[in-house]
C-alpha cells in the first residue's frame, strides 16, 4: 500500500535528474510504504522544466517543490504539487542565481539559499507569503580562499547549503576552502557569522545534523572521510571532533564520497561513494560523538550522487547518476545494514526527495 503523510496524502518521491546528460528532468513518483517501491507517475520534463533541476527541496507545508538549475547561469524555480503531476508555480520563468553552477538549495528564515558551486556563492531568493518565490534574488554572498589540492581547491566551492536544527543560521559547506560556513541574513542578504575550517584537502562536501540538534556529521568528496562535530547552539558553529574511514581499505581506483543521511533515532550514519560505488554504514555510539564502521554494501548501481532515508527510517533511496537508476534498500533495524530490494529507471539521477 502507499505510505500517507500527515495529511492523509499517498507517499510521494521526488526525483532530480540531469537534462544535459539525457536526464528527464523531475519525476514524480509513488512510494509503497511496505516495500518501499517506487512507481513513477509524471512531473516536469526537460523539455518544459528547468535543465538540470540537481537537487530539489520541499516546502514546510509540502505543497511546493523548489529546484536548482544547475547551469553556469544559474536559476532557482518552484513547482505547484497538483495530484501526480508538477505545476510551474510564481514567476513565470525561473529565478536567476547570481552565481553560477548552483548545486543545492535550502530553505531558511523565509527565503530559498542555493549554494552556488562554481562561483563559490550562497545566494537568498525571497519567498512570497504563498511560498512562491520572488522575482529576484535579495543578495549573494561571495566566499573567497582556496585549499591545497591543485585542481578541486583553486577557489571556494560551496557544494551545500541549509537551515541548523534550531533555524537560527544558515549552513554552508565549502569543497574549495575545506570548510564550513555559518551565515544569517541582513534585510535578505547573506552574510557570514563565522567559518569553520577542516582538514586542508578534504574537500568537506555535504552535512548532515543528528536528531539531537547538538552533533552534525561532514562528509568529505577528496577523501572518504567523515568529520564528526559538535554544533555548539550558543556560537553557533561547529566544532570539529574527529575523523572516521569510510571504506575498510585504501581503495583501489576512484573514491569520491557524495551524499550522508542519518537515520530518524539517531542510531545510524550511511554515505554514499561514487567510484567505489558503496554504501558505507557507521554506527553512532554513546552520545552522539563517535561513530563506528559498521559494514560496505554494493550502491545498486554506478556513481551514487545522493542518498535519502524515508521518515521511519526503514528505506534508503539512492540515486546512482551513471547507471540511471533509483535503487532503493530495506534496512536492517538492529545493524543498520541495507539490503537491496528494488530500482528503478532514471537516466541520469541526481537526487531523491521524499514527502
Amino acid at each position: 500500500m502507499a505510505e500517507e503523510d500527515a495529511h492523509g496524502r499517498a507517499g510521494r518521491a521526488y526525483i532530480g535528474s540531469f537534462t544535459t546528460a539525457g536526464g528527464p528532468g523531475i519525476v514524480v513518483a509513488a512510494v509503497d510504504g511496505e516495500s518501499g517501491t517506487l512507481t513513477p507517475l509524471g512531473g516536469v520534463d526537460g523539455v518544459d522544466g528547468v535543465p538540470n533541476p540537481s537537487y530539489l527541496a520541499l516546502s514546510p507545508g509540502g505543497d511546493l517543490l523548489y529546484a536548482v538549475s544547475e547551469t553556469a547561469e544559474g536559476a532557482v524555480a518552484a513547482y505547484r504539487l497538483t495530484g501526480d503531476s508538477l505545476e510551474p508555480a510564481g514567476p513565470p520563468v525561473p529565478v536567476p542565481v547570481p552565481g553560477s553552477g548552483p548545486t543545492h538549495l535550502g530553505l531558511f528564515a523565509g527565503h530559498v539559499l542555493t549554494a552556488d558551486y562554481g562561483s563559490g556563492s550562497i545566494t537568498a531568493v525571497p519567498l512570497r507569503t504563498d511560498g512562491t518565490l520572488a522575482e529576484t534574488a535579495s543578495g549573494v554572498l561571495r566566499h573567497t580562499g582556496s585549499g591545497p589540492h591543485p585542481e578541486r581547491q583553486r577557489g571556494p566551492h560551496a557544494h551545500q547549503v541549509q537551515a541548523d536544527p534550531g533555524g537560527h543560521w544558515a549552513v554552508g559547506v565549502d569543497l574549495g576552502t575545506d570548510s564550513v560556513l555559518v551565515c544569517a541574513l541582513d534585510a535578505g542578504r547573506p552574510v557570514l557569522h563565522g567559518e569553520t575550517a577542516l582538514r586542508p584537502g578534504s574537500g568537506p562536501r555535504h552535512l548532515a545534523f543528528h536528531p539531537d540538534g547538538r552533533h552534525a556529521y561532514v562528509v568529505h568528496e577528496l577523501e572518504p572521510i567523515v568529520t564528526v562535530c559538535r554544533w555548539d547552539t550558543v556560537t553557533g558553529l561547529p566544532i570539529p571532533l574527529g575523523e572516521v574511514a569510510l571504506l575498510p581499505d585504501t581503495p583501489d581506483g576512484d573514491a569520491y564520497p557524495s551524499g550522508i543521511a542519518v537515520s530518524p533515532d539517531g542510531r545510524f550514519v550511511w554515505t554514499a561513494t561514487r567510484g567505489q560505488d558503496v554504501l558505507s554504514v557507521l554506527a553512532v555510539d554513546g552520545d552522539g560523538e563517535t561513530l563506528r564502521p559498521v559494514e560496505t554494501v554494493p550502491c545498486g548501481g554506478h556513481w551514487p550522487r545522493a542518498l535519502t532515508v524515508s521518515g521511519c527510517g526503514r528505506f534508503l533511496y539512492v540515486a546512482n547518476e551513471r547507471s540511471g537508476d533509483v535503487t532503493w534498500f530495506a534496512v536492517d533495524p538492529d545493524t543498520g545494514v541495507p539490503r537491496r530490494s528494488g530500482s528503478v529507471a532514471v537516466p541520469a539521477a541526481s537526487c531523491v526527495v521524499l514527502g
